[in-house]
């Protein structure tokens, strides 16, 4: 709840119902200037006409901040560098979203003189603790206005109704039976005909990727590189971030890959039922390990996985801006250095699989690998190896024989 009444209010604003209601109802209820924010992330929504929306709505004015290679260069980069993976499949595209736009937000409330921010999200979801937790990080002064907490709707019909009584103008559309989100990183879907985790999710739901037994009968191949962690090209014609993230969705959705469908453990204890389109994600998370494999040292390696799940979790929860995710981040970082080189991907009815990887600085040598004759392993080291290793064990045995 809020404590005081502010002077000047930024509310992250989609032009969609719930955000036309809420920056009526807060006019209403403080009678201050509002701001409306809307993040480009690469959602790919219609913004032309959403300034003139908010005006007619009541804001002051309408801050349209394009995020889009930010998002993928400074968020979703240094989180496959993680190879971070919630739960076993959830590649965290919404959860990563949130702290790029919680960020530009806190930019625009104080270039605004805002002392306030306001959003949309549900006393349910995940969302409003990661907008709040990243914007109390980056402004513990900020006041934060969380309408679904605090009014009486309860409902998108109370919303329609609100609309109506207060003339707002908006375009009220058949309801989808589902709640959908999307960036540039992935499309969310969640609620409604989800709800059922027995239910198959239907075809039609599916925005970007084909369905795997519509994909094309031929394999695509695509070749990612690699540079210090980092994807910097595919099938050798370099990229920005977010081009290279884009070009990779289309490939990856021609060939239906990176859908999920995951009942996973949301950060407020209810467990939630999400699926997820995630194309160009996948192959990233593919290519990436495959250069990994042959380039970082064995325990370095094994250290930076065992802190995967660590690393999600907080991304997940919402603690981007914390120190404990800043060090881990250092870490990931440092591992990285090093992993160069090139990772070819098998693309086929909605698998991404992987069918080749080579690299200047591989650690991989075949000579020591060989199952044929060689003249650089001596076998007979191994007794040694084995017996020293084997020596606590041997030890308890001994113990337990007494």
């Amino acid at each position: 709840m809020s404590t005081s009444k502010p002077r000047r209010i930024l509310l992250a604003y989609s032009g969609g119902l719930d955000t036309s209601v809420i920056l009526t109802w807060l006019k209403e209820k403080y009678d201050v200037p509002v701001v409306a924010f809307c993040a480009d992330v690469g959602q790919g929504e219609e913004l032309d006409g959403l300034d003139e929306k908010a005006r007619a709505t009541g804001a002051e004015k309408c801050i349209i901040a394009d995020l889009r290679e930010e998002f993928a260069r400074d968020f979703c980069f240094p989180m496959l560098r993680a190879n971070a993976v919630y739960e076993g499949d959830y590649l965290l595209g919404t959860s990563i979203a949130r702290p790029v736009i919680a960020k530009a937000m806190m930019e625009a409330a104080k270039a605004e003189g805002c002392d306030a921010i306001a959003h949309g999200a549900t006393g349910k979801g995940n969302d409003q603790v990661r907008f709040e937790l990243a914007a109390l990080a980056l402004d513990p002064k900020i006041q934060i206005i969380a309408p679904w907490r605090e009014w009486d709707l309860r409902s998108r019909t109370d919303c329609i109704a609100y609309c109506k009584a207060h003339e707002i103008p908006i375009e009220v559309t058949a309801e989808k039976p589902y709640s959908m989100d999307a960036n540039a990183f992935h499309i969310s879907y969640e609620g409604g005909i989800l709800e059922d985790p027995w239910a198959e999710a239907p075809k039609e739901l599916f925005r970007w990727t084909r369905a795997p037994e519509d994909a094309p009968d031929e394999p695509r191949y695509v070749v990612v590189t690699y540079r210090d962690g980092d994807p910097v090209a595919v099938d050798g014609v370099e990229m920005e971030p977010f081009a290279l993230l884009e070009h990779l969705n289309a490939l990856g959705s021609e060939h239906g890959v990176g859908r999920v469908d995951i009942v996973e453990n949301r950060f407020v204890g209810m467990k939630s039922r999400g699926v997820y389109e995630t194309p160009g994600g996948t192959i990233l998370q593919r290519a990436h390990r495959a250069v990994e494999q042959l380039t970082m040292d064995r325990e370095v390696l094994r250290i930076r996985d065992g802190l995967i799940a660590e690393y999600a979790s907080l991304v997940y929860r919402g603690f981007w801006f914390a120190p404990e995710r800043e060090v881990l981040q250092a870490m990931v970082d440092a591992s990285q250095k090093g992993v160069t080189g090139e990772a070819r991907i098998k693309l086929f009815k909605g698998q991404a699989s992987v069918a080749g990887r080579r690299s200047d600085v591989s650690l991989y040598d075949p000579e020591l690998a060989t199952f044929e004759a060689d003249n650089v392993y001596q076998q007979s080291d191994a007794t040694g190896f084995i017996r020293l290793n084997a020596l606590r064990l041997r030890v308890r045995a001994l113990r337990d024989a007494r």
